[in-house]
């Protein structure tokens, strides 16, 4: 039978959670431990195989080592009773993914899956931690994959269909039915939550398989897939001229971002560390050019001309854009990686293992005329770029989309072009967008989480969830939850800033992050308190 419930039914099974019996609760745990080690999960999934299956208490701190070292997931602490499963699934015959699936005892009636990142096959354990400690039957799968490497994809187009949509839509299946089976009765609600590649994910589930979620929650989404990772691997081509000087890792984070604050941290009104809105910042490395009498603290001609480059939308030579620019404000963070010099890990996998199938190819001899064959070729439809989500909104789904201002993975320029895409090929206006996506731009946030800014707000587990509890207006989870079941829709999201990111330490301040197309703009006061903050619309 189809897992279709009414939200009423919905809402008392989630009232009945905050229920404390205390009286034969022993008997509960009891009943529970048996039910969860006398399941047999691959009687009710064909193609499937058991590979765990074992009652977790709480406070547990689970050991994986089955997990990829390369996942860098060694453990995870259990923050309530589950029913732990694991299973292979079988795709087809020469695919499978590998899935697991805990199952809260005291359960909310409401599942959730949850996404992966880069191109990698790894689990996000802190994300079923998450969001089973708040009630959710909660789901996670390696993506037909193990580890950070696309390797597995060579030579074989069944793994890269998992990758690109098969994994998370059978996630969603079979996780779906093993709640129905173990609880005796259907879910009420269905959620996903994922950042970068996770919320490429979830705009491909919104647009391929509209009936998964009710409730979607996209961070920082890698969409524009293709033209993504041809970007990502341009950047050596900028940063690595023959004929400049490199700009080196520390310049990057001190003089450059030093120039760039002092350029366009007061534009929202306030200096505090933070471009609340990078699309005004109109960055002039030029300022920083040495002068005859100056050769520290400054650029050469040739180190401004790769600092414009970095700046500046990749386009192929007739002008036609390829990918927006990396916005002002990253240095820090990018240093590291786009910024290094070195070739993007996940782009080599990309054009190695899955645009040329081949192994020895070099990324130094990228140029625009491999973004044309990706982009042509398009992988197991993989790009991800929709003009509308029609039957996603038409069945009363609801999507939550944040991007971090900060960003120093994804331009954080690309998620306005998809809002904007999404809304003129709909023929909407900004009041109808409104009634069932709602995108926020997070100011100081970094890729999906961390940086200066106010970024704790829910959006994943670990650190992104510690200290702030499931309220809807500073947890984005809970705020989706509350649109989904409630039709009560978030008009900001409350962030939260911990001292040196260490809950122990106190909370440094918070901010309320504005839905596009409105502005975040200082108005007096406090800096540090939400309320001298104001939500604009340009």
């Amino acid at each position: 039978m189809l897992c279709r419930i009414s939200r009423a039914y919905s809402l008392l099974v989630a009232w009945a959670l905050l229920i404390n019996i205390s009286t034969g609760s022993t008997v509960r745990h009891q009943s529970f431990r048996s039910r969860c080690l006398s399941f047999a999960p691959e009687t009710h999934i064909q193609h499937s195989r058991r590979t765990i299956l074992e009652y977790v208490t709480a406070g547990t701190n689970l050991t994986l080592d089955d997990n990829d070292s390369s996942c860098k997931r060694p453990s995870q602490v259990v923050a309530t009773d589950i029913c732990r499963v694991a299973l292979s699934v079988a795709t087809t015959h020469r695919s499978s993914i590998t899935f697991e699936l805990w199952l809260p005892d005291q359960w909310s009636g409401r599942f959730l899956a949850t996404g992966n990142g880069g191109v990698d096959g790894c689990i996000k354990y802190e994300d079923l931690a998450y969001g089973s400690s708040n009630g959710f039957v909660t789901a996670g799968a390696n993506n037909g994959h193990n580890g950070t490497t696309l390797v597995t994809a060579l030579e074989n187009e069944d793994v890269l269909v998992d990758f690109s949509y098969r994994s998370l839509h059978t996630t969603a299946e079979v996780g779906k039915e093993l709640a129905k089976q173990f609880y005796g009765q259907c879910h009420s609600t269905s959620y996903y939550l994922g950042c970068s590649l996770g919320g490429r994910q979830a705009i491909g589930a919104a647009d391929r398989f509209p009936d998964d979620f009710d409730g979607i929650f996209a961070g920082a989404p890698a969409v524009d897939f293709n033209n993504l990772y041809s970007w990502r691997a341009s950047f050596p081509l900028v940063t690595n001229k023959s004929d400049s000087d490199p700009v080196m890792a520390e310049t990057w984070k001190a003089l450059v971002h030093d120039s760039v604050l002092s350029q366009c941290d007061g534009l929202d009104g306030v200096m505090d560390g933070i471009i609340e809105d990078p699309t005004l910042c109109n960055f002039d490395p030029s300022l920083l050019l040495c002068s005859d009498s100056q050769d520290t603290g400054c650029l050469s001609p040739a180190q401004v001309n790769t600092v414009k480059g970095v700046y500046s939308p990749y386009t192929y030579p007739n002008g036609t854009l390829i990918y927006p620019a990396l916005q002002p404000g990253m240095e820090i963070a990018a240093s590291a990686g786009l910024l290094s010099g070195q070739p993007f890990a996940y782009s080599v996998d990309w054009f190695k293992y899955v645009i040329y199938q081949n192994a020895s190819w070099d990324p130094y001899t990228y140029s625009t005329k491999d973004a044309a064959v990706a982009s042509l070729k398009n992988p197991a439809d993989i790009q991800t770029w929709p003009q509308d989500l029609a039957a996603f909104r038409n069945r009363g789904g609801k999507l939550i989309m944040t991007h971090g201002q900060q960003d120093h993975q994804i331009s954080s320029y690309q998620s306005p072009r998809l809002y904007e895409r999404l809304r003129e090929g709909s023929g909407s206006s900004y009041r109808e967008m409104d009634n069932w996506l709602r995108f926020f731009r997070i100011s100081g946030m970094n890729h999906c989480s961390a940086g200066p800014g106010a970024w704790v707000m829910g959006q994943g587990g670990g650190a992104s969830a510690t200290g702030i509890g499931f309220d809807p207006e500073s947890n984005i989870l809970a705020a989706l939850v509350q649109w989904v079941e409630g039709d009560e829709a978030p008009e900001t999201i409350l962030g939260t800033k911990f001292e040196n990111d260490t809950v122990s330490m106190g909370r440094k301040f918070q901010r309320r992050h504005c839905r596009w197309p409105f502005r975040n703009e200082y108005v007096g006061g406090d800096a540090s308190d939400p309320a001298s903050w104001n939500c604009r619309q340009p």
